[in-house]
């Protein structure tokens, strides 16, 4: 690397300058006064663990997008977070482990081997909330709630939350009795809403016409209010399981229209996003014009489980850097500032503690410094008259 390429940030990954490093400071500061006002816990997990910690229950999916380094103290493998979900589960599980619901929260840096998307990032500041300890729907809708203030307090405009649940799918599956290698190639292909692929393995794998007819129709079951309504009809004759699966999404459905009585809300019963380890309602949120989900979350129940503790959970997580990329908020810093004038002088020290006290800020010329007011983003300047420190006016220097 030459010289002039020194000052280069790999691929992916980005500093946050002023003012926007202070915008997200701002933003952060809120939104954990507000989850804390919910009854959300902060955490401070560490940034490396242990590999396999990192990589249990959800994190199973992240294995590729993990770093993976050997820790030369103990010889083992050591992992970056890539997501801090499997570390809110561990905390729950050992270290504070209640019997009563626990709500954690937590915002911090993660990083990804790759981006998600041309020209993403690989540093995300991912901010989110768990729920551990309560199976009903009521505490997925406080999460999907959550979001939803999460939301309005940073002004993210046209926000469109899309609902499924893979118990749909499993059961559907299981009903069909599919392998577990056939079952990850349908899901692949229901992902990308590949019909004719769709048909031909299922055509392939699946002897009952009507376990086919019902894997081929989640294709197609995505839209408004009234997807429940044909899901209803459509899976109609499949196991239980299904069933208990439309119920529960359509409690779900029923109790965010009560919270929420203006939301519009989108279905989608063949996206299944964290399907290996989720077990429940799954959620994205969507906005126009950005062609990924800004937020995401789900029930994923048992996420203990592999730290010796399983317990019913919920939660969400997005990625600060990208909400505020499309806020419509303004978070700016301090837009004035007072030039003081080098020195030890008592009494001009003292008025500077005081004008800071009272919320100004202040900033202490450098002995031998040339730049005036300006330079130095300031509006007003503090100047001796008549034996006080006062603050007057740049521009009457």
């Amino acid at each position: 690397m030459s010289i002039e390429d020194k000052w280069l940030l790999p691929e992916g990954i980005e500093e946050v300058l002023p003012p926007e490093a202070w915008r997200l400071e701002c933003a952060r500061r809120e939104l954990l006064d507000m989850y804390s006002r919910w009854g959300y816990q902060l955490i401070m997990p560490p940034f490396i663990e242990y590999l396999e910690s990192l990589l249990t229950g959800s994190g199973n999916d992240l294995d590729l997008h993990t770093f993976k380094i050997t820790d030369q103290l103990s010889g083992r493998l050591l992992g970056l977070r890539a997501d801090m979900t499997p570390q809110a589960a561990r905390i729950d599980a050992h270290p504070l482990r209640c019997d009563a619901p626990s709500r954690l929260c937590y915002m911090g840096t993660v990083l990804h081997t790759r981006t998600d998307g041309v020209g993403g990032s690989r540093s995300p500041l991912q901010i989110g909330a768990e729920l551990f300890g309560h199976a009903g729907p009521a505490s997925d809708v406080e999460i999907i709630s959550l979001v939803l203030e999460t939301l309005a307090l940073l002004e993210v405009p046209d926000a469109r939350l899309d609902l499924g649940h893979v118990g749909i799918f499993r059961g559907l599956a299981r009903d069909a009795g599919l392998s577990t290698t056939r079952e990850k190639i349908l899901f692949d292909a229901l992902q990308r809403k590949a019909v004719p692929e769709i048909d031909e393995l299922l055509a392939d794998a699946v002897t009952d016409s009507g376990c086919r007819a019902r894997l081929a129709a989640l294709a197609g079951l995505n839209g408004d209010a009234d997807v429940l309504a044909r899901a209803r009809e459509v899976l109609a004759g499949a196991g239980s399981a299904v069933i208990d699966a439309l119920d529960n999404l359509e409690a779900i459905a029923g109790k965010l229209h009560r919270r929420h009585g203006d939301l519009e809300l989108h279905y989608d019963l063949g996206e299944l996003r964290g399907y290996a380890y989720k077990t429940g309602m799954v959620f994205a949120v969507f906005v126009p014009g950005y062609g990924q989900e800004i937020a995401r979350g789900g029930r994923y129940d048992a996420i203990g489980e592999v730290f010796g503790r399983a317990r019913p959970a919920t939660g969400f997580s997005t990625d600060l850097k990208t909400l505020m990329d499309i806020s419509r908020r303004d978070f700016a810093g301090p837009q004035s500032a007072i030039l003081a004038p080098a020195g030890d002088d008592p009494d001009m020290l003292e008025a500077v503690r005081a004008l800071r006290a009272q919320g100004e800020t202040v900033i202490c010329s450098l002995p031998d410094q040339s730049e005036g007011p300006a330079d130095m983003g300031c509006d007003r300047i503090l100047v001796s008259a008549a034996g006080k420190w006062v603050v007057q006016p740049a521009g009457d220097l």
